[in-house]
């Protein structure tokens, strides 16, 4: 697997976003929270994703910026965890919920625990449904 996260992995689509909003399916590792939706996109990738960091929390841009760099950089070392489960695609979004940055290590480790509950979900719902 290439670790890169191009632009075919990335969630763009504005109607998909606002989608994903009104369903509201979520997993949550503070400070991260992914809202996750079962749809088919565009992409030939299992999954698109994007992140989102709070204004209200992180007023200059720089400071958001940097953390969505993080989140990012994390997500894309650590998609396999995601990738080898998936068997329908799916669309999240990832949110940085916290009020101060965390370091680059606290992040890797958040969103391996982020993406392994996310996994333990699906697999529930999907349980659920048979």
């Amino acid at each position: 697997m290439k670790y890169t996260l191009g632009k075919e992995e990335r969630l763009k689509s504005r109607k998909l976003i606002e989608r994903l909003y009104e369903e509201k399916n979520s997993v949550k590792v503070f400070p991260l929270r992914m809202i996750f939706l079962q749809t088919k996109h565009t992409s030939d990738f299992p999954a698109q994703v994007g992140v989102s960091v709070s204004k209200r929390n992180f007023k200059l841009a720089v400071d958001r910026n940097r953390i969505k760099r993080l989140m990012r950089e994390s997500y894309r070392l650590q998609k396999e965890i995601v990738y080898d489960n998936l068997d329908k695609p799916y669309v999240f979004m990832i949110s940085y919920l916290g009020k101060q940055e965390c370091t680059y290590d606290e992040m890797f480790l958040k969103m391996e625990k982020l993406l392994k509950r996310f996994v333990e979900e699906t697999k529930n719902i999907t349980n659920d449904e048979i």
